[in-house]
């Protein structure tokens, strides 16, 4: 730290003063320095444990899935903005990543994204998608036809539940509409956690899932 003039006939305690306030002033130079970064949680919200996410499942009515018909993604408003300029995407692109870094308008412009449904790592945020765990499609055809706009933009954007996360955009992609009796992660490991997530998701909304849809998340589950 810089040597602090004393003055000729300052009496010390006006000495430290001056030292208490040099490092008060160079600690908060380096603070205005650093650029604003993210380190969270890189993670969404942490889905019931497995005995939890059973009894849920078993409290999801078993019915066939519905029909397609009406369903149209812009009934599900999303990307809803949460706080000033940064919308839904980019608050879970830096919730889910390490060392993100945004600009004015809340784009992240670097950090970095480690997809748990493939173990990739991305570096470009162009490369990242953010996944609605239990798709929106199949939420029309479990039951979120009958829903108001309001209840289906909520959903679209809930970052209270593991409803979004951040992945590799070709992933997916190929995972579309599916439910996990057609789509599983690549990665066999986190099957547990995806079919918690899921589950918690449509437990929480009501709503309802197939036969096979519950036969492979009771799977998933046994995998835990």
């Amino acid at each position: 730290m810089p040597r602090i003039a004393m003055g000729h006939a300052r009496r010390k305690v006006y000495a430290r003063r001056r030292i208490v306030l040099a490092v008060t002033a160079a600690v908060s130079g380096i603070l205005l320095a650093v650029p604003l970064t993210s380190t969270a949680q890189a993670a969404p919200p942490t889905p019931p444990d497995a005995a939890t996410a059973r009894t849920y499942l078993s409290e999801i009515k078993e019915a066939a899935e519905g029909s397609d018909s009406g369903y149209d993604r812009d009934k599900f408003p999303h990307w809803s903005t949460v706080e000033g300029a940064c919308n839904t995407r980019e608050t879970v692109l830096k919730r889910d990543g390490k060392d993100v870094q945004q600009d004015s308008s809340c784009a992240a412009t670097s950090g970095t994204w480690e997809s748990p449904y493939d173990d990739a790592t991305w570096s470009a945020a162009a490369d990242v998608d953010i996944d609605h765990v239990v798709p929106l499609a199949e939420a029309w055809r479990s039951g979120a036809s009958e829903w108001t706009a309001d209840r289906r933009e909520e959903f679209a954007n809930n970052l209270e539940i593991a409803q979004l996360i951040a992945v590799t955009d070709n992933v997916n992609q190929e995972k579309g509409d599916k439910d996990p009796a057609e789509w599983m992660p690549p990665v066999s490991g986190y099957h547990c956690t995806y079919a918690r997530m899921w589950v918690w998701v449509k437990h929480t909304y009501g709503m309802t899932a197939d036969s096979a849809e519950k036969s492979a998340l009771s799977e998933a589950l046994g995998t835990c």
